[in-house]
């Protein structure tokens, strides 16, 4: 079973800590526990995809006018208490798995190597429009 995580950012830490201000070995310390993390999945079979996100200051969104031409706005949302900062993609045996992997990846450190702890929600992958899975 597929499985999507979103990892969910607090938007106020976006602004004052944002990771091109942590220490230089305070990034290497998280980017390190991020290969690590992805090599062990891959070596189990169990990556799909994961990719970290540009913050909300590049975001859009987009909405279809009655028309159906696009409406769009730029980020970042006053509104938003939280933005999207990267999703992964695993194929697991069970929603148990995905929520062990997704603890995992919330479980990476911040500057100074306390782990940072953010929500990660784990949705399942409904199948592709017109596939037979």
């Amino acid at each position: 079973m597929k499985y999507m995580l979103l990892m969910q950012f607090p938007l106020a830490s976006w602004r004052v800590g944002r990771i091109e201000t942590w220490p230089q070995a305070d990034i290497a310390r998280h980017m390190d526990y991020l290969a690590r993390m992805r090599a062990d999945l891959e070596q189990a079979g169990e990556l799909v995809d994961t990719q970290g996100l540009t913050g909300p200051e590049a975001a859009l969104e987009v909405q279809a006018r009655a028309d159906g031409s696009p409406a769009i706005t730029d980020g970042p949302f006053a509104e938003a208490k939280e933005f999207m900062a990267g999703y992964m993609i695993v194929d697991v045996e069970n929603a148990q798995r995905a929520c062990d992997i997704a603890a995992r990846w919330s479980h990476g450190p911040d500057p100074g190597g306390t782990p940072l702890n953010f929500p990660v929600q784990v949705r399942q992958v409904m199948c592709a429009f017109g596939s037979e899975e």
